[in-house]
């Protein structure tokens, strides 16, 4: 046992297909999709009417009352998650008392409070006060998640917030992990969160070209790595991890689920939304969680891949990936889970090494949904026809976001 070596012991997930990670699971190897048409606001008279939303989810049952009216629908889904990851980790309020200068919490998310902004903005212009809830600023801003876990569990650790676009979910782990090898904490609580839809950012992206606009077909709109593929569907949730050095972990009894091996993180220099053509960035990522993790490429047996179904994104990370594995015949199997659940932008990064996490500890690989059409420039194996049975030691997942960021983490099987 080595005291730097750093496991993972409580996971939680919020999620389009489902709310906890037995219901988020089941549905991502069942082969679920929870793109629909919109029902968050009225979409009719913009270019795109669907998006994977979170359905079901009523914050009043899930969340204390003093929390719920002061906090944005991406704080709600992390904080959720969150107290899933803290569940399954055996860490309640109590046990962080005992040690609440020793546990930390890092949050991840692309675009904060959005939505609230949009909507308090409206409602600002058509009152006659002008007056705007005293909770507004703490209700955009993006370190509220984690303040109010804090609170509410009593941690007294270090606490950061990232925001480095869809690969936030990806790099809080990361800083997470920095945190416990630098002896700043003995645990920390990863969370992300996202809720983007609104008219104003729906309306962006669409006019960026970024989103599919198979309005009539929702189910089959988020194509990765498809050649039909037209563009990435928007949706939200929140994911959690509970990340513990290993002494720790064992010292109080904990089940750890797996290893946390290998982070990367790059950023392209290259455009603020294209990702660099060839996948350099990416690719170098990649190479940087392998040698964090001490592993050789071909001891990765899954990849989740970032894959969000635009054209120049998936043909980007193809090109790495190959670069990274050795071509075509060498890769490991690939598959991105965005076509069931939509693009979760700064909880993707989390709920997606769930998804690795979840593939080593069952088995099974999760498929990439309407994948019917091959790409000539998109040629790996992508899982494309329903989940299949893997014995998986070492899974990587990938998140790639607008800036150039890159974030790529590998967990492995955990051997006591």
């Amino acid at each position: 046992m080595k005291d730097t070596a750093l496991v993972i012991t409580g996971m939680g997930a919020v999620t389009p297909i489902g709310i906890g990670v037995p219901a988020y699971w089941a549905n991502l190897i069942g082969g679920a999709c929870g793109v629909a048409p919109i029902t968050h606001f009225d979409a009719s008279d913009l270019p795109v009417r669907i998006a994977a939303e979170i359905r079901g989810f009523d914050p009043a049952a899930l969340i204390p009352r003093h929390v719920a009216r002061s906090t944005s629908p991406f704080m709600q889904y992390a904080f959720v998650a969150a107290e899933e990851a803290l569940r399954d980790g055996g860490l309640d309020a109590k046990a962080v008392a005992a040690e609440a200068d020793r546990v930390g919490v890092v949050m991840g998310t692309a675009m904060d409070g959005v939505t609230t902004v949009a909507r308090v903005q409206d409602a600002f212009r058509a009152s006659a006060t002008h007056k705007v809830s005293p909770y507004f600023v703490p209700m955009v801003i993006g370190n509220t998640a984690a303040a109010q876990a804090a609170i509410t569990y009593g941690m007294r650790g270090p606490s950061l917030t990232l925001n480095t676009a869809c690969s936030a979910g990806g790099d809080a782990l990361m800083t997470a992990a920095m945190l416990l090898l630098a002896g700043e904490a003995d645990a920390v609580l990863v969370m992300g969160g996202e809720s983007i839809l609104c008219p104003t950012v729906v309306s962006s992206l669409a006019q960026a070209k970024a989103l599919s606009r198979r309005n009539d077909e929702p189910l089959a709109a988020c194509r990765p790595f498809d050649r039909d593929r037209d563009g990435f569907v928007i949706g939200e949730g929140g994911g959690a991890l509970l990340i513990e050095t290993e002494a720790h972990a064992l010292a109080r009894g904990a089940e750890v689920k797996a290893a946390l091996a290998g982070w990367g993180n790059t950023i392209d220099g290259h455009h603020i939304t294209a990702p660099e053509p060839r996948g350099a960035g990416a690719a170098a990522c990649m190479r940087a969680a392998l040698r964090r993790a001490g592993l050789r490429p071909e001891d990765i047996g899954y990849i989740n891949a970032h894959g969000t179904s635009t054209i120049l994104g998936d043909r980007a990370e193809t090109l790495a990936i190959k670069s990274v594995f050795g071509g075509v015949e060498s890769a490991p199997p690939v598959s991105s889970t965005k076509g069931a659940t939509g693009h979760l932008m700064g909880a993707g990064g989390l709920t997606e090494v769930i998804a690795c996490i979840q593939a080593i500890r069952h088995g099974m690989l999760p498929p990439t949904l309407n994948y019917s059409a091959p790409d000539p420039l998109c040629d790996l194996d992508y899982v494309p026809d329903g989940a299949r049975h893997a014995a998986v030691r070492a899974a990587m997942s990938n998140s790639l976001g607008f800036g150039g960021q890159n974030s790529s983490i590998i967990v492995t099987r955990y051997a006591a």
